[in-house]
């Protein structure tokens, strides 16, 4: 029976079979790029060299770039779909530097425009709905969701830079000095973090020297100035008045080594106490009542209070 399993799931990647490619990598996680098997698997825990159909190895742009990756890192191309409008909160994967990354649908605009949030890069972008297709997992040899028979399509082909350049649009907000901010990292084991400080002054395109309130220096000399890129920054969200009572799988942010976490309570304790659970880190921690905020999202220059 395992070797039927083992199979089944190899005959996706035969020599020259398309394929999407993921990545561990910080800062790439939640996209997905095209690609070809040049070297099949023999086993499951086998290697396998893949050439990638938008990435170059070098800076002519003239030699793919190739890889050997483990299995899990790839699978199959989903269908297309030839579907030509999509609704608020749609969970989409938008066709961006070269790659399908992971995002959701914020606004609809007019003539087939999207604004799309990707969580991972805090940042937004407009696109028409060529550019997008609805997100789905691969699991079990099989797409969740389940695709419509009504829309499935032939393979799209590749697109190219400059189409997509011309078909869309980058939101920014504009931070001023003196600006109170919140500012999360991608470092490893800072994800879902954010820490409060003030807008110094606007550095390099789209940067901003920050000097933050409750970080110190190397040195402990005085509070921790930095250079932060735009994607990195809010605005210190709103009040939105007292919480009596948190209830089990609510999102929040818990105050936790000088900044606020992003986490979900996982277990309602005694005396206005809660264990809350961080999926970044995989920990769990108990936090006092007064210790947590109702979580909020920073989307499109507007707030709103995570689902």
């Amino acid at each position: 029976m395992a070797a039927s399993g083992e199979g089944s799931i190899l005959r996706y990647f035969k020599k020259g079979a398309d394929i999407e490619i993921s990545s561990d990598d910080d800062g790439f996680r939640g996209s997905w790029y095209a690609g070809t098997v040049i070297r099949p698997p023999k086993k499951l825990s086998s290697m396998v060299l893949v050439e990638y159909k938008t990435l170059m190895a070098d800076e002519a742009g003239t030699r793919p770039l190739r890889e050997s990756l483990r299995l899990v890192q790839l699978r199959p191309p989903p269908p297309r779909e030839n579907r030509v409008a999509f609704e608020f909160s749609d969970e989409v994967d938008a066709y961006h530097n070269d790659g399908w990354w992971e995002g959701v649908i914020t606004r609809v605009f007019e003539e087939d425009k999207y604004a799309v949030f990707f969580r991972g890069t805090r940042e937004q972008l407009n696109f028409k709905a060529s550019l997008l297709r609805l997100h789905r997992e691969w699991a079990n040899e099989m797409w969740l969701p389940p695709p419509d028979p009504s829309f499935v399509l032939s393979p799209k082909r590749t697109l190219s830079s400059a189409e997509v350049e011309a078909n869309k649009e980058v939101t920014e907000h504009k931070f001023n000095p003196g600006d109170l901010v919140e500012a999360s990292s991608n470092e490893e084991g800072f994800e879902g973090a954010w820490f409060v400080g003030t807008v110094l002054e606007k550095t390099t395109a789209g940067k901003y020297l920050i000097e933050y309130q409750k970080l110190r220096n190397d040195d402990d000399t005085g509070f921790l100035r930095e250079e932060v890129d735009k994607v990195h920054l809010r605005p210190c969200p709103p009040d939105v008045g007292s919480v009596d009572s948190f209830g089990l799988d609510d999102e929040v942010d818990a105050l936790y080594n000088d900044g606020w976490w992003a986490g979900v309570i996982s277990k309602i304790l005694k005396n206005d106490r809660y264990s809350v659970y961080f999926q970044n880190t995989e920990e769990e921690i108990k936090f006092e009542h007064s210790d947590l905020r109702v979580r909020q999202e920073w989307i499109n220059g507007k707030w709103h209070i995570a689902s």
